[in-house]
C-alpha cells in the first residue's frame, strides 16, 4: 500500500464527514503546490488570495496538521503536506475522467465553432488540447478569426461572438474570463542596432533609445504595463514606430529601428539565430496576462459550450507554466 494509498485511507475514515472534507479543498490545495503560491494559484483559479488562504487553513484544519511552511521566500511542504498533495493530484484525475464521462455526447456536437484569437498564440500544450478536442468532437468545424485583443472584447461584450482568446487587463463587465496563459516581456533589439554587438548593456544605456512600440501600449489600454515601466525608469527617447501586430513590431526591431518589449517566448528562435538579443537581465519587465473569454449571457451554441467545458478542465488540468511553455 503506497504512502498515497495510506493518506487517502485516512481522508476517508468515517471520523472525517464528506461535510468536512471538501474536494475544493484539496484542488486549490494542488494548484497552490503547482504554482508554488498563493498569488499565482489565485490568478489561475480566478479567485482572491484571501479565498485561497482560507481555503488552505480550513484544509489543514481538517486533515489535522500543516501542509507547508511559506515564510521568507521560502516554500516547503511537510510530510503531511506531500501526502496531501499525492492524494489531491490522485482524486483530481478521477474527477477528470467523471468529468469527462458525463460531458456531451461526442456524436451528438456537430456545428461551426466560432473563436475570436489574439495573434501568435504560442502553446504546445493548448496544441494538444486542440487535437483532443477534435478527436473528441470530429463534427465540429472550426472558424478562427485572428484580431486584435480590443477588438475581441468588444465583440464579446456586444454579443457579436460567443468566445475570444486574448489580452483583458482587467475586468470587463458582462464578460467571464479564465486566466490561460502568461507572457513575459522582456526588452529586446535587433542585428542591425548599435547596442546588439555591446557586451555588456544596462538600464543607463537605454534610457535614451528610441522605441517600437504596440498601438495598444498606453495608459488604460490592454499593454500599459509597458508604458507604466517606460515612465517608470524615465526613458527619454522617442516612439519611432508602432503597429498592432507583433509580426510588424518584430520586423523593426530587427530592422533597428527602435528597441522594443516583446514576449520572451516568441522571440527564443530569433535570439537563437542571432536576430534579436534580450537586452536586460535580472527578470520579465512586465508579465501581461491572456485569457479565455465569453459573454456570460450569451447563450452558447453545443459547439461553444463543449468547448468551453473542455477547456476549463484543461485548464484546470495542465499547470500555468507548462501551458505558458
Amino acid at each position: 500500500m503506497t504512502v498515497a494509498d495510506h493518506t487517502a485511507a485516512r481522508l476517508l475514515h468515517p471520523s472525517l464527514s464528506s461535510e468536512r472534507m471538501d474536494w475544493n479543498l484539496l484542488r486549490t490545495f494542488m494548484f497552490v503546490v503547482q504554482e508554488r503560491g498563493v498569488g499565482r494559484a489565485a490568478n489561475v483559479l480566478c479567485l482572491s488570495q484571501p479565498a485561497v488562504s482560507q481555503a488552505l487553513r480550513r484544509l489543514e484544519e481538517t486533515v489535522g496538521g500543516v501542509l507547508l511552511h511559506r515564510r521568507n521566500g521560502e516554500f516547503r511542504l511537510t510530510t503531511l503536506g506531500e501526502e496531501i498533495y499525492a492524494v489531491a493530484r490522485e482524486m483530481y484525475g478521477m474527477v477528470s475522467r467523471i468529468d469527462g464521462a458525463a460531458g456531451h455526447a461526442a456524436d451528438d456536437v456537430a456545428g461551426t465553432l466560432r473563436l475570436f484569437l489574439m495573434s501568435r498564440v504560442q502553446s504546445a500544450a493548448y496544441d494538444d488540447f486542440l487535437a483532443q478536442f477534435h478527436r473528441r468532437y470530429p463534427k465540429v468545424e472550426f472558424r478562427i478569426d485572428v484580431m486584435q485583443s480590443a477588438a475581441i472584447l468588444d465583440a464579446l461584450a456586444k454579443g457579436t461572438t460567443a468566445l475570444g482568446i486574448c489580452l483583458c487587463r482587467k475586468p470587463v463587465e458582462k464578460l467571464e474570463r479564465r486566466l490561460f496563459l502568461r507572457h513575459r516581456y522582456v526588452i529586446v533589439c535587433g542585428r542591425h542596432h548599435p547596442l546588439f554587438a555591446q557586451r555588456t548593456v544596462g538600464i543607463d544605456d537605454i534610457l535614451g533609445q528610441n522605441f517600437v512600440c504596440f498601438a495598444s501600449d498606453q495608459l488604460g489600454d490592454t499593454l500599459s504595463p509597458l508604458t507604466v515601466f517606460r515612465d517608470q525608469q524615465g526613458f527619454t527617447g522617442h516612439i519611432a514606430g508602432t503597429s498592432p501586430y507583433v509580426e510588424e513590431i518584430r520586423r523593426m526591431v530587427v530592422a533597428g529601428v527602435g528597441l522594443s518589449f516583446l514576449p520572451e517566448h516568441l522571440i527564443r528562435q530569433d535570439v537563437a539565430n542571432g536576430e534579436l538579443k534580450i537586452l536586460q537581465a535580472g527578470g520579465p519587465v512586465a508579465e501581461i496576462d491572456v485569457f479565455l473569454t465569453w459573454h456570460r449571457q450569451r447563450k452558447l451554441s453545443a459547439p461553444e459550450q463543449a468547448f468551453l467545458d473542455s477547456f476549463e478542465r484543461f485548464l484546470q488540468r495542465v499547470p500555468l507554466e507548462v501551458r505558458t511553455a
